[in-house]
Formats: C-alpha cells, structure tokens, sequence
C-alpha cells in the first residue's frame, strides 16, 4: 500500500542536508539502526538504549528548602521584582545536568564494485512490515541491500545482494568516536568493546558476516574483508554491562519472515487513508512530493504516510521491555547529544505518546508506564523529601536513565509538574481501555504520590487561593515592569499550566478514588484542595492569560503554549466553557501572528489544539507546516535539529482531526476543512475511550458509513455532521451504522 511505502531517490550520504538526519530508521525498541543507504560506502549507525553517560547520584540538597521558601514568602507579598535574581544567587549550586545518551558507533562498509555510474537508485522504508531496502543498478549489475530489527530475536540483521553471482566484496570495520576499547575478529565474528565518554558503562556488540559463496578474511587492524559472495548476511546483537551474544538463529528467510509476521500484526490494526485519487504522486520520491507541498500543492497521500511513519517511529523505539522513546526514539549517532537525547518532561516525553492510544498502540505505552514506576517514581520521592519536605513525588523539566528527578539547568527548571504531567497518559491508557486492575497497580499509584505532593507543597496565598511555586511557564518568561525598566522574568506562583494540570490531577485522583476506595483521607483532602485552586482567568487581549496577572511578553510568539495545556492533552476546556474555548482561539491566533509553531513539535501541538477548537482549517495549516517547514526528506521531524516529538505529536493531530471522545462523546471527523483533498477518504481501527474501535469512511466531509467495535458492551452518544445518535454496542460485536 503506497501510504505505508516511504521512498527515497539518493543515498543519505548524498542529501544536500545532514547525512544521519535523512539516513532510514529501524529499531526494535531496544536497539536502532541508521542506514545511509551509500554506494561506495554504506554506513549503519547503530544504539542501544542503555549506552548512557552519567550515574545515579544522591539527593543531597542542604540549605534549599530555606532558600526556596524564602522565595516563595516574597512572591506571596508581592515583592516580584529581583525574585530571578535572588534565585539565581540563591539556587544556582542546586541546578543539576543529566548526562547524554550515546551512540554504540558505526558500522563501515567499503564497498568494492567496478568504478561506474549509478542507476535506478531506490531507498524504501516499508513502515508496513518493518523493512528498509536499498537498491541501484551499476552496469549490468543490480544490487540491493534488506535492513531490519527483529524483536523476537533481538537482533539487527543487514543482507547485501546483488543479481550476479560473486559480486559482493567489501571490507568492514567498526568506528567510535570515543571509548572503543578494542575490536577482534574471531572466525565470521567481529567482537566490540566500548564504554561509555565517562568510562563508567562498557557494552559490546558483536557482528557475525555470513556470506553465501566466497571468502571471508580478518585483518590486522580489526577489519574484515569478504571477496566474491554471492551473498552476505551481517547479525548484529548488542549489550550494556554484559559481552553481547548472538542468539541461534534460523536462516535468514525464515529470520525475515517472522519479524514481517510480528511487525504488521501491529502496524495493520489502523490505517488512515485521505483522498489517493492522483495515484502518480505516489511514485515520486519523499523530498519532491514535499517540495510540492511547499509550492501550496495538495498531496493527501503524503499525510497517510506521515501518520503510519508516526506509528512506526514508535512501535521500533517503545515495545516490551525497552525503555521509553527520548527525544530522538532510539537513534542518535552522538557522543553528546542534542539536549542529551535526554527525557525531557515539559512537554517532549509526554507528547511522544500523544498517538499511542488513539492509533492502537497501546502496548508501546508500558515501557514508559515501567520507567516512571521502576526511575522517576522513586527519584521523585528523594527529591520531594529532601528539595521540598513533602511527602509524594516530584519531577522537575527533565530526566535520564538513572532517576534524575531534581531541577536543572536554570531557572527554567524550577518547575514542578513534570510528574504531574505524566499522569495524564497512565489515566488514558485506562479511559481508551477500562481495567480496573490496571487503574489498581500501576496507574493509581503514581497518581496517588503526585497528588500527595501537592497537597503537601501548594502553599495558602493571602487570598484563600492554595498556589503552587515560584515556578515557570515553561521556558517561557514575561516583562515585568520596574524602577530600571522593563525586565524579562521566568518566577511566578502558580503560572496557568500549573494550574491546569494540577488540576487535572488532582481530578483524576478523585476519580480513581472512587472507583478504588483505597485511601479516604486522601479522597478528602483532594477535594477540598481542588476547590481552593486558582481560576483560569481570560485577558486584556481575549486570550487565556499564561499567568495569574496579564502580563506582555518578550516572545508572544513563543514557541511553548504551556497554559493551552487544559485544552489538549486535557481537557477542562471543552465545548461546555465556550468562554475558555473563544479565549483559547484567540491565543493561538496570537502565537501564529507572531510566529509561533516554528519548532516541529511546537507545530504539532498546535494541530492537535486547533483539533479540539473544532477549527478543521486551522489544524490542516498547522499540519501543512509541521510538512512543509520541519521535516526532513525521510520525514524526521526538525527542532531544528531532529527530535521525534514532532512526528508523534503530528500522527497524533492527524487522529485527532478524525476522531475525538474526550468530551463523552464519540465525535467523528470534529476538525477536517471545510474544503480539499482532506474531506474524502476513510480509517480504520482508530480507537476512542471507553475500549472501541472505529472505522468510517467519508465523502465531501461527511461521514456516509462507519462500523464500531466496543470490548464491553456499552451505549455511547456519537456525533457527526451535526447530529448526534445513541448507539449501544454488545461487547465483542461489531456494529456498522450508514449515515446520510
């Protein structure tokens, strides 16, 4: 199918832009491959997910809780300015870094084949089983090479091929910028010693060359070299802590076979399909089918793709037992990376699972659910203890590997919901699919300890109101008008989006209390507080105001719109406040008439937030940018540079677009423009809260036939096209309405 078919007409190493940045992704959660897809020399950059610098350390923070309650008295008074900088004079030894996750080096390919031209080159990722290909003819000679990450086996497996017998020769050889401690070969074995930039993690690799025919040759730098096979297959197995072992394995068709079964089993349960009417564009390459978009063609078939590429990206980098995607799912070619590759938690970790639910993923979401429980939960717990004297747990803009839960890197890291925030996806992987079971042991828990940290940490302002801080909106900052001017400030109380997840928290707790009944005095006190929060409050401009007084800001067009926050991912703000929701217009229509959504994911936000308005154009001008102005020819999602955070919250936006129920309500095709390409077509296995799956198809922006599937039996309000209708669905059963 064309949408699940990303081709490419130039090797990476070739692309005017970055090499690595336009290279093909596989992963398998665990391990990822970059292919450049070269002729005279192909290069596989490879990761593993645990190759990361740095340690768990102890929280230790003497002396800051006096200081940070010396700076919340004087923003309860009132006394703002010069509050940045006491902090800074106050805090500045307390503000940690987190170390970078690393590369596990490169894989380098000399390739020996007769001095001529390149035809006929193809680089295709088939997002449907999981495969990257890369094929050119030279003479009369076709050769083609199959990359894949299989999860069952753990591996990564590289077949070169050509069309004549004995025409693969090549020498190998293993690369690292720093910390390759050794490389030897051992019959068909070549075997890597690395570690980490900071010497304290080793890992290994070994890289088995298989060939069909020919000969096979270790060298005395550590190379390898096979001359005349008519075929090579190269296994690539990885480990941190451990020497890496290859697994037995069957032949490689057998290989190739089973991870195609188990890669589209879960790749084919959805499927989004917009009017493919011109079938031309599918055959042109990626980079000229965006050069189209940019000169204001329409190319629907390129949005489909976009929405599987999504999918893909994180069924490779999240699956079983991995850890959680990070900023760039599970790739990166540095030592030190861009912002470490690191979880970031105001936003860029969350927003990674935006999609999961709605475009049937569920299962990509637990290896994020196990990292918070098995790292941030008990980091949390440290750092609300010693940083802040409350009981729960707390994490702060960013974290790693090893539980870093405390603030970083500067006033902007003074912000306390980072942990908050990471309920939301817990509480949704239940709504999409009811299990109480699931509600008892693994969300509820980290629900809980959030809610008890706030209850112990939001402090009585003057005016009843309970507020959180000094906190950011963030990495946002407001003017501030003084004696010496006008001057630009990060610290506030209680800063919207504190507001609004907090609030949204602490509404999650009480639900799940009574459902669960686990902790009454917790019950209690949670409702008393959400009473005593403070309001969320409209401003001079008609715009939801970012903070608790209407402040002007150096960067209205900034590229964070933290306080949209209870609008979408929440959603407090809804179609029964149309006061917020006016407000809520007017601020993104502000952002964009001073620029905003000029970062990928700040772009893919703003699809998913215009979806919710229900303003159909709006997100199709959103998503035309997040194509047209950040993202790379293979479709990465550019900052700049590469972060995947983008690519998930645009697959995200795309669904939301199609599909909403946040509101108790199945809403179908809520945010699609009123005219175009986008307004014909069809899905498939989109789900919607309350465990259903649904299917429609569409014409002229209607929907004329759509089928649904509820894991339990239930009767549910749907709307579409401006009527609503009652369904009730039998568990298990299918249902298929035609509408008119």
């Amino acid at each position: 199918m064309s949408h699940y078919r990303l081709y490419l007409d130039t090797p990476a190493i070739d692309a005017a832009t970055d090499g690595w940045e336009n290279a093909t992704p596989v992963g398998n959660g665990k391990l990822g491959a970059m292919l450049y897809g070269g002729v005279e020399q192909e290069i596989l950059q490879l990761n593993e997910e645990r190759i990361w610098a740095g340690k768990e350390r102890p929280v230790s923070a003497p002396g800051f809780y006096e200081k940070f309650q010396s700076l919340r008295t004087r923003l309860l008074r009132g006394e703002i300015a010069g509050a940045d900088a006491a902090a800074e004079q106050l805090l500045a030894p307390y503000f940690g870094r987190v170390s970078s996750y690393e590369t596990a080096g490169e894989l380098r390919l000399a390739l020996d084949s007769a001095p001529l031209p390149y035809t006929k080159y193809s680089r295709v990722l088939d997002l449907l089983h999981g495969v990257a290909t890369v094929s050119y003819q030279q003479g009369e000679t076709t050769y083609t090479r199959t990359l894949f990450a299989s999860y069952p086996r753990g591996v990564i497996v590289l077949c070169l091929e050509s069309d004549r017998p004995a025409a693969i020769s090549l020498t190998a050889r293993y690369t690292r910028p720093v910390g390759l401690r050794s490389v030897r070969v051992q019959n068909d074995t070549m075997y890597v010693d690395g570690e980490t930039s900071d010497a304290l993690h080793p890992f290994s690799v070994a890289l088995q060359f298989t060939p069909s025919g020919g000969t096979l040759q270790s060298n005395p730098d550590g190379s390898l070299s096979i001359r005349h096979a008519d075929r090579l297959v190269i296994t690539i197995a990885i480990a941190t802590h451990a020497q890496a072992a290859l697994p037995t394995l069957p032949s490689y068709e057998a290989l190739k076979s089973e991870h195609e079964a188990d890669f589209s089993a879960i790749m084919r349960r959805a499927d989004v399909c917009f009017d493919e009417s011109d079938p031309t564009l599918d055959i042109l390459p990626v980079p000229a089918r965006l050069t189209r978009l940019r000169r204001g063609e329409q190319d629907p078939g390129l949005i489909n793709l976009y929405f599987q590429f999504g999918r893909y990206l994180l069924l490779s980098s999240s699956r079983g037992s991995s850890l959680p995607a990070n900023l760039q799912g599970v790739w990166n070619r540095d030592i030190s990376a861009p912002w470490g590759s690191d979880y970031h938690t105001n936003v860029n970790l969350q927003m990674n699972y935006w999609h999961a639910e709605v475009a049937n993923l569920a299962e990509c979401t637990l290896p994020l659910f196990h990292y918070m429980h098995t790292s941030l939960l008990p980091g949390g717990q440290a750092v609300a203890k010693e940083y802040y004297r409350c009981s729960g747990t707390v994490v702060h803009h960013l974290s790693d590997i090893y539980g870093f839960a405390a603030p970083a890197d500067g006033l902007w890291g003074l912000w306390q919901t980072g942990a908050a925030w990471l309920c939301y996806p817990l509480w949704e992987h239940y709504l999409f699919s009811p299990d109480l079971d699931f509600l008892r042991t693994t969300a509820y828990p980290f629900i809980a300890e959030c809610t008890r940290f706030f209850l112990d940490f939001l402090v009585e302002a003057p005016d009843g109101t309970l507020q959180s801080g000094p906190s950011t909106s963030p990495e946002n900052r407001y003017f501030l008008d003084t004696d010496q001017g006008r001057v630009a400030a990060y610290l506030c109380l209680s800063p919207t989006m504190d507001v609004e997840i907090i609030r949204g928290l602490f509404d999650m707790c009480i639900r799940c209390e009574e459902l669960l009944h686990e902790d009454n005095d917790l019950l209690q006190r949670t409702k008393q507080a959400i009473r005593k929060l403070p309001p969320l409050r409209i401003g001079k401009h008609g715009q939801l105001m970012e903070w608790q007084q209407d402040y002007d800001e150096p960067e209205p067009g900034h590229r964070h719109v933290s306080h949209c926050f209870a609008l979408y991912p929440d959603c407090h703000i809804n179609r029964t406040t149309p006061a917020l929701m006016q407000a809520m217009a007017t601020t993104l229509h502000r952002r964009l008439s001073h620029g905003g959504g000029h970062t990928g994911w700040s772009c893919a936000w703003l699809i998913n937030l215009f979806a919710r308005l229900g303003d159909g154009t709006g997100a199709q001008a959103m998503l035309q940018k997040l194509l047209c102005s950040s993202t790379k020819d293979n479709l990465f999602d550019s900052h700049p540079p590469f972060q995947i955070d983008g690519n998930f919250g645009g697959a995200a936006g795309i669904a939301e677009m199609l599909l909403q129920s946040h509101d108790g309500t199945l809403t179908l095709l809520p945010a699609l423009p009123d005219t175009g390409a986008l307004c014909n077509g069809s899905f498939s296995g989109l789900r919607a809260r309350g465990g259903i799956t649904v299917d429609a198809a569409f014409r002229n922006g209607s929907v004329y036939t759509c089928t649904l599937k509820a894991e339990r039996s239930c009767t549910l309000c749907l709307r579409t096209g401006g009527r609503e209708y009652t369904v009730s669905l039998t568990g298990g059963k299918p249902i298929t309405l035609a509408l008119s």
